[in-house]
C-alpha cells in the first residue's frame, strides 16, 4: 500500500511517467530503449501519452514472468487470494478519481464503482472456489486480448475471474484501454498481487495477441471487442494448439422492442438514451407494434427536439452516414431528426429512419453515426421474428407491462441478455453469453468462471504445436477409396441415418470396412459428403426447436427409453463392437454396460441444472437460464467407439440440441449398429443423424455450414487447425482433441467434473433482467 501512496487525483500518474508508458512485466514497468512507440490522443486531438510496442523478446519475458507469478499466486490459499482482491477495493477508493479521469480521457468507459463491484464479486468467488467448485483447477497462464474500441469494463470482466480462479494473466489491451490497464496493474501489485501474476503488453494491433498466444506457456486465450479483430486472432492462432474464445460485443445489432402494452413515455426516453446519448457499443434497431406507431413517433419528435448534433470520429464516417440516409429515403423511409444536418463536418443530428425493412442496407450493415432504424410488427410472433432477424445474438430490450408476454418473448429471442423495461444494465453476477455470431464463451456469473478452469483429473485437449502449411480450400477434398458395393452381397450393406430413416449416401458410393488387421471385409459403409450433411442439418433444424421446448422431464424419459433400447439390443451391439475392434465378447459387453450407465447419467442430468435467480445489488429480479446451442456437429473418436459416442450424444441431446454425428472412420460399425436403437426409441425423427465417410471431407462440410453452432472434434492436428481457421464466419464453438498426439481419453471414467464439463459445453446462457418500479 505504501508503495503507491504517491498516486494522487487528476493526471499526476501520467506526468509521473512523462506521458510515456512502458510495459508492465514482473510487477514493474519496463521500457526497452529500442522499441517503437504508439501515440494516444483524446477526443479533441490532444496528446494523452505514448505506449511501447512489444516485440518477441518482451512476450517471452512476460510469459516467463507469468509462469513464476502463477506458481506464487496459485500457491496461496483461497482466503489469501480473496484478501488481495478485497484489498484492491480500498485502493480504488483512494485512487478512484485518477482511474476515472484516465478512463474518460482515453475513452475507455468504466466507472470506479463498476470496478469495485467486479472486485467484490470475484473476491468472494476466490474465497469459495474450492468449496463451491471442487475438482476443478486453474488453467495456468491466461492471455486476455481486447480490440481498440473495447471498454475497460469488458477487459476486467475477463481479467478478474481469471485471477480469482488462481490463474496468472497476460493482458493485451487496445489503444484506449492500455493506460488504465497499466495503472490498474500497478495498483494490483501494490495491493499484494505477486509479481508476474498480472502482466500488460501493449502493441500496435491484434498481431501482438497472436504472438502472445504462440508462446507455449500460454494455456488459454480469450478475446473481447469487435468481430473483425476476433476473427483475425482466431485465424492467426489456428494450429498453435491453444484454445481461443471470443466475445465480439462491439458492433452487434440489437432489437429494442416496444409492445402496445408498454409505458410508451418510458420506452421512448430509454431508446433515445440508448441510441443517441450513451457511448454506443451496439447498434439498436427499434421495433414498434403497429397499433402504437403513431404515438411512439410523436413522442420521438417531441423528445428529440433541440438535441445537438453528435460528433463522429472522422469525415469518412460522415460520408457513410449521408449515404445510409440517402439510401433509406430512396427506399421510402421518412426521417425524424432533432435538427437539420449541417452541410459538412464530422457531426450529424440524431436521426430515426421510419419505415425500415429487415433487408434494408442501413439495417443489415449499420453506419457508425447516430441513426436508429424503426421497423413495425403486428403480432407478438412477428416481434420475435424481427428480433431474431440478425446474425448477432448479443442482447435485446423488451418494453411491456405484461410480464407473461415479456418472459415468453425473452425465451424466444436468440440473444444472450434480455432487459425488460430497461436497457444496457450489467452486473457480474449474471452471465453474458453471446448467441449465434456474438460469441463462443460466457463471461460473468458463476457460469463464466469455468472458462478459466479445467476438470481434475483431465488431459489437455490440444498439444501445443506450430501451425502446418495448409491450403484450406483443399482440406477434405482428397479422393477417398469409395466403391459401388456388389449387388450380389446386400447383407453387408449398412446405411446412414438421416431424418429418422436409414439411407444411402447421395453419391451412391460406399467404403469397405475391414476387420482388425486388414483382413476380410466386414461391411460397406456409405461414403457421405457435403450434400448428406446438408440433408442432415435440414432435418435437425426442423426438429430441434420442438425438442428444446420439451420439458426437461420429457427429455429425460426419452433418454431413458433410449437406454432401455440399448439394453434390449446389447448382444447385437456388443457383437458389432467385438467384430469391429477385435475385443473379446466380454470386453465388448463391458463397454455396452458402461454405455447404458452413461446414457442413464445423462437422462438424470436433464432436469438437474436449470439455472437460477442470482441476487442483484439493485432492486429487481433476474434469471440465469441455460439454453441449447442448436445443431451440434460431432466428429467422434476412435477410442471406445460405442461408449464415447453415447457420452457425447447424451450430453448434446439432454440439453435440447440436435446432432449430426460422424462416426469413427476407423471403427464405424458400432455407431451404425446403434441406429437400430435410435429407430426403436421415441426420439423425434431428425434429432440424431449419423453420416459415415471421409472424416476430413465431412468435417469440412460441417465447418462450412452456417447453421451448425458447435463442433466437437476428435481427429488430426490438421483438422483441428482447419476448424480453428474456418469456423469464424459465423462463429462456432469448438472443442478440439488431437487423437494422434493426445493418446486417447479414458471414456470409462465418469468423474463428476468431467460430465459437468461436457454438460457446460452443450449449453449457452441467457440472462433476463426484470427491474421493479
Amino acid at each position: 500500500m505504501r508503495e503507491i501512496n504517491w498516486l494522487i487525483a487528476n493526471l499526476a500518474w501520467l506526468d509521473n511517467h512523462s506521458r510515456s508508458l512502458g510495459l508492465f512485466i514482473d510487477g514493474k514497468f519496463v521500457r526497452p530503449a529500442d522499441r517503437q512507440s504508439r501515440s494516444l490522443a483524446d477526443s479533441k486531438g490532444g496528446h494523452v501519452c505514448s505506449t511501447v510496442c512489444a516485440v518477441e523478446a518482451d512476450v517471452s519475458q512476460a510469459a516467463s514472468s507469468a509462469v513464476s507469478g502463477h506458481k506464487a499466486w496459485s500457491g496461496l490459499s483461497c482466503y489469501q487470494r480473496a484478501k488481495v482482491l478485497l484489498r484492491l477495493v480500498g485502493v480504488l477508493g483512494q485512487h478512484g478519481q485518477c482511474v476515472s479521469e484516465l478512463c474518460e480521457l482515453c475513452e475507455a468507459s468504466c466507472s470506479p464503482s463498476a470496478l469495485v463491484r467486479l472486485l467484490q464479486y470475484y473476491s468472494s468467488w476466490a474465497q469459495l472456489r474450492d468449496t463451491l467448485i471442487p475438482n476443478w483447477t486453474p488453467l495456468g497462464v491466461v492471455a486476455v486480448a481486447v480490440s481498440e474500441d473495447c471498454s475497460l469494463y469488458s477487459l476486467m470482466l475477463k481479467v478478474l475471474p481469471a485471477l480469482a480462479m488462481g490463474n496468472s494473466v497476460v493482458v493485451v489491451p487496445g489503444r484506449s484501454s492500455a493506460p488504465p490497464a497499466l495503472l490498474l496493474a500497478q495498483l494490483f501489485v501494490g495491493a499484494g498481487l505477486p509479481a508476474g501474476a498480472l502482466n500488460v503488453l501493449t502493441g500496435s494491433d491484434m498481431s501482438l495477441g497472436a504472438r502472445v498466444a504462440q508462446n507455449t506457456s500460454i494455456s488459454y486465450v480469450t478475446y473481447s471487442g469487435n468481430k473483425q479483430d476476433g476473427v483475425t486472432l482466431c485465424k492467426a492462432t489456428a494450429g498453435m494448439g491453444v484454445p481461443v474464445t471470443v466475445s465480439p460485443n462491439i458492433g452487434a445489432r440489437c432489437p429494442f422492442i416496444i409492445f402496445e402494452s408498454a409505458d410508451i413515455d418510458s420506452a421512448v426516453d430509454a431508446v433515445i438514451e440508448a441510441a443517441f446519448k450513451k457511448k454506443r457499443e451496439v447498434h439498436w434497431v427499434l421495433c414498434v407494434q403497429e397499433s402504437v406507431l403513431d404515438s411512439v413517433v410523436a413522442r420521438l419528435r417531441l423528445r428529440m427536439a433541440g438535441m445537438k448534433c453528435v460528433a463522429l470520429h472522422s469525415e469518412g464516417d460522415r460520408v457513410l452516414v449521408d449515404t445510409a440516409v440517402q439510401v433509406a429515403q430512396q427506399q421510402g423511409a421518412t426521417l425524424v431528426q432533432s435538427c437539420a444536418a449541417p452541410p459538412s463536418g464530422a457531426q450529424y443530428p440524431p436521426t430515426v429512419l421510419c419505415g425500415a425493412a429487415p433487408s434494408s442496407p442501413f439495417v443489415v450493415s449499420p453506419s457508425p453515426g447516430p441513426l436508429l432504424p424503426l421497423m413495425t410488427f403486428r403480432s407478438n410472433t412477428e416481434a420475435v421474428t424481427l428480433g431474431n432477424h440478425s446474425p448477432h445474438g448479443q442482447a435485446a430490450s423488451i418494453w411491456t407491462e405484461d410480464l407473461t408476454l415479456a418472459l415468453d418473448t425473452a425465451k424466444s429471442l436468440s440473444v444472450g441478455s434480455v432487459w425488460v423495461n430497461s436497457h444496457s444494465v450489467s452486473d457480474p453476477c449474471l452471465p453474458v453469453s453471446g448467441h449465434k455470431d456474438s460469441g463462443t464463451c460466457t463471461d460473468g456469473g458463476h457460469e463464466g468462471l469455468y472458462q478459466f478452469l479445467r476438470p481434475s483429473p483431465s488431459s489437455s485437449p490440444l498439444p501445443r504445436s506450430s501451425p502446418v502449411s495448409m491450403d484450406y480450400s483443399k482440406f477434405g477434398t482428397a479422393a477417398s477409396p469409395a466403391i459401388i458395393p456388389d449387388d450380389s452381397d446386400p447383407a453387408r450393406w449398412v446405411c446412414n441415418f438421416v431424418g429418422g430413416k436409414p439411407c444411402k449416401s447421395v453419391s451412391g458410393c460406399s467404403v469397405a470396412v475391414q476387420s482388425p488387421g486388414g483382413g476380410s471385409v466386414l461391411a460397406y459403409c456409405p461414403d457421405g459428403g457435403r450434400k448428406d450433411v446438408r440433408n442432415a442439418v435440414e432435418a435437425a433444424v426442423k426438429v430441434q426447436p420442438g425438442w428444446m421446448k420439451k420439458s426437461p422431464s420429457a427429455r429425460a424419459q426419452s433418454l431413458y427409453s433410449l437406454t432401455k433400447g440399448l439394453e434390449a439390443k446389447r448382444r447385437d451391439i456388443a457383437a458389432s463392437v467385438s467384430v469391429q475392434t477385435g475385443l473379446s465378447m466380454d470386453e465388448a459387453d463391458t463397454e455396452v454396460e458402461l454405455s447404458i450407465a452413461r446414457l442413464s447419467d445423462w437422462a438424470a442430468y436433464c432436469d438437474k441444472n436449470q439455472g437460477g435467480t442470482p441476487p442483484l445489488p439493485q432492486s429487481g429480479s433476474a434469471l440465469s437460464l441455460p439454453e441449447a446451442l442448436g445443431v451440434v456437429g460431432l466428429v467422434l473418436p476412435d477410442e471406445n467407439p460405442l461408449l464415447s459416442m453415447v457420452t457425447l450424444l447424451g450430453a448434446a441431446i439432454a440439453n435440447g440440441n440436435a446432432v449430426v454425428m460422424v462416426p469413427s472412420q476407423k471403427y464405424p460399425l458400432p455407431a451404425l449398429a446403434f441406429i437400430q436403437v435410435l429407430q426403436a426409441s421415441d426420439l423425434p425423427a431428425g434429432l440424431v443423424n449419423v453420416i459415415t465417410g471421409s472424416r476430413d471431407e465431412l468435417t469440412a462440410a460441417l465447418a462450412n455450414h452456417s447453421v451448425i453452432k458447435a463442433i466437437w472434434y476428435w481427429g488430426s492436428a490438421e483438422g483441428c487447425q482447419y476448424l480453428q481457421y474456418t469456423c469464424t464466419s459465423p462463429l462456432k464453438t469448438l472443442h478440439l482433441f488431437c487423437q494422434k498426439e493426445d493418446g486417447g481419453k479414458d471414456w470409462t471414467k465418469s468423474h463428476p467434473s468431467l460430465l459437468e464439463e461436457m454438460w457446460r459445453n452443450a449449453v449457452q446462457w441467457k440472462s433476463v433482467w426484470i427491474p421493479t418500479a
